[in-house]
């Protein structure tokens, strides 16, 4: 921060310095607006759970605050939302992680996932306003500032807080509309499942036991999901999932036989790779039957009959399994190959005769990212797509932090 030169007006009770003289500081103050016995104070608040703090983006913010190069005295708090949950309220939280700033006032808070480019380029601002507060004076800025008053800087620095906000705000309903539809997209599942049972167990295809069995897992999918669309207003999706030790090989069995409909009396040729010695997985059990459902539904849809589908699980590395759905479908040209992973992309070679690829790749691509795996397709027109994601393997894990600790090496 450069020297300011005192104008007229500029200190009362007293002579006005030459106006080629730099103005003297108050005691205690240094030409950077803090004490010249060391940095401004800054106190922050950062909600995060222990997933989002595995982060590389908020691992190099927290290195930087706790570091020696944000030119403040920090103090960090890092607190997970799920242990006091009470602070989304106080400060109005809809998404984390979120930083907050408590001092020096105004209040400001910081979400989304550019947190460190955020917080970084408000730290030039924040120093100036130090300058200001620390001095108590009425600034007067040199003729190449125009004639603003000191009053009319601090409108200007609260305008920019005030639009600061509001970006964030806009992120966070951003990322609310996202979940309420990704949550809504989901209940088509079990409600699919069940209309199926329901035409099967009309046709004599199933049985009494079978039929009630169907219904009874299908309505618990709903009320799972339903406690997720209550819950979404205080947390992120992400956080919606309870990773444990799994054998993957049944929940591939059980998400086939749900959706025999589409397949039975195709003339499909189906056929699956499930290795003998596959190693358990650590991943949410209903989070993994999602994908696997979103996947083999968009399999057998986009298959004409007499076509193949192929469900492979591959052992890559001694820390991943690779899950691997294919069809003999139209294929995806390369140009949609990423976008089709966004919210609410459909191919437009599709959309008019069937209902994918819509929500549900976006919340394929969201649960594994998740698990700390990835997803992806290969595919090329005319060829059918395969699409791959990895799931960790179970090695003893404790918590979705240790997801981050090794990532998958490819594609």
């Amino acid at each position: 921060m450069g020297r300011r030169t005192l104008r007229e007006g500029g200190v009362s009770g007293g002579a006005d310095p030459a106006p080629d003289q730099p103005a003297d500081l108050p005691n205690g103050a240094g030409p950077n607006g803090g004490s010249s016995g060391g940095p401004q104070s800054l106190k922050l608040l950062l909600l995060a759970n222990p997933h989002h703090l595995a982060s590389p983006n908020l691992r190099s913010l927290v290195a930087f605050l706790r570091g020696d190069d944000s030119g403040f005295d920090v103090t960090l708090e890092v607190v997970d939302p799920a242990r006091q949950p009470e602070l989304l309220e106080l400060h109005r939280l809809v998404a984390t992680p979120a930083l907050v700033k408590l001092a020096p006032l105004p209040k400001q808070v910081f979400a989304g996932s550019t947190l460190p480019s955020q917080v970084r380029s408000w730290l030039p601002r924040w120093q100036q306003m130090e300058v200001v507060s620390t001095l108590g004076l009425s600034l007067r800025p040199a003729e190449m500032d125009g004639s603003r008053t000191q009053r009319e800087v601090q409108l200007e620095d609260q305008l920019l807080v005030l639009r600061q906000e509001n970006e964030t705000l806009i992120e966070r309903l951003g990322v609310q509309e996202r979940l309420l539809r990704m949550v809504a997209h989901e209940l088509r599942t079990p409600l699919t499942a069940a209309k199926l049972a329901l035409q099967s167990h009309g046709l004599g295809q199933i049985d009494d036991h079978r039929f009630q069995d169907v219904l009874h897992r299908r309505l618990d999918d709903i009320e799972a999901l339903s406690r997720d669309l209550l819950e979404v207003g205080t947390t992120r999706w992400e956080a919606l999932f309870n990773p444990q030790r799994l054998a993957l090989g049944q929940v591939v069995a059980d998400a086939i036989l749900e959706l025999e409909k589409l397949w039975v009396g195709r003339r499909l040729e189906l056929v699956t790779d499930i290795p003998a010695d596959l190693p358990d997985l650590y991943a949410d059990q209903r989070r993994m039957r999602q994908v696997l459902l979103n996947l083999l539904e968009n399999a057998f849809k986009f298959t004409p009959d007499g076509g193949r589908v192929s469900l492979t699980l591959l052992h890559r590395t001694s820390q991943w399994v690779q899950v691997s759905v294919c069809d003999s479908g139209p294929g995806i040209p390369r140009e949609e190959q990423e976008r089709i992973f966004q919210d609410r992309v459909r191919l437009p070679q599709t959309s008019g005769t069937t209902s994918g690829y819509g929500v549900g790749l976006s919340v394929c691509r969201r649960i594994a990212e998740v698990h700390g795996g990835r997803i992806w397709v290969v595919s090329e027109p005319g060829e059918g797509a395969c699409f791959h994601f990895t799931v960790p393997v179970w090695n003893g894990q404790s918590g979705p932090a240790e997801m981050q600790a090794a990532k998958p090496p490819w594609p």
